[in-house]
């Protein structure tokens, strides 16, 4: 049915309201186990990334900031500080995985470094659920646990971590966002 304003041409059009596609990670019930997810696009590592990482943490280790020290140890040049390849190996996998839907990280474990990482690898990274189960205790959220893999530009693994996440289902996100129950 028209409006008298709209038979007379006089109305603005109605325009329709645009469709909005959030980015969000995926839910406890949408997670596959052993399925590989792999992140992309990598991320080149570089001097600047490793120097700044190490000092904001206050690491003085001087495999990460010392060029003439570290030419004469075991691999011949400064490597980029563990830790920052640990953090983002899982930050390359928030976007596809967690983003929006993570209630905690509940721990890291099973952490190695197989190979050095270097100013200007790029790291990859792959994440495998390697198991999920429903909270006993908190309806509505699950508990997931993922393996977490980084390799450089190569093929060779640089980084393994296996990670735990208190994760939502979608149902009961939804309705925590809504105010409907208590979390």
């Amino acid at each position: 049915m028209t409006t008298d304003a709209e038979q007379s041409g006089t109305a603005e059009p109605r325009v329709p309201e645009p469709r909005i596609v959030e980015q969000r990670g995926l839910y406890f019930d949408e997670l596959e186990e052993d399925v590989v997810y792999a992140h992309r696009p990598g991320r080149t590592v570089t001097e600047t990334d490793n120097v700044l990482f190490t000092t904001l943490t206050m690491n003085t280790q001087a495999l990460h900031l010392d060029s003439a020290w570290s030419a004469k140890q075991p691999f011949g040049q400064r490597l980029m500080n563990s830790m920052f390849t640990l953090s983002t190996m899982v930050g390359q996998s928030v976007t596809q995985l967690t983003q929006g839907t993570i209630i905690a990280q509940l721990g890291l474990t099973d952490v190695s470094f197989p190979h050095p990482l270097y100013h200007g690898d790029t790291l990859y990274t792959e994440t495998v659920i390697t198991g999920k189960r429903e909270s006993s205790s908190r309806p509505g959220q699950g508990v997931v646990t993922m393996k977490h893999t980084g390799r450089n530009q190569d093929g060779k693994i640089v980084a393994l971590a296996t990670r735990t996440c208190l994760m939502w289902s979608r149902t009961a996100h939804l309705e925590a966002q809504q105010g409907t129950i208590n979390t």
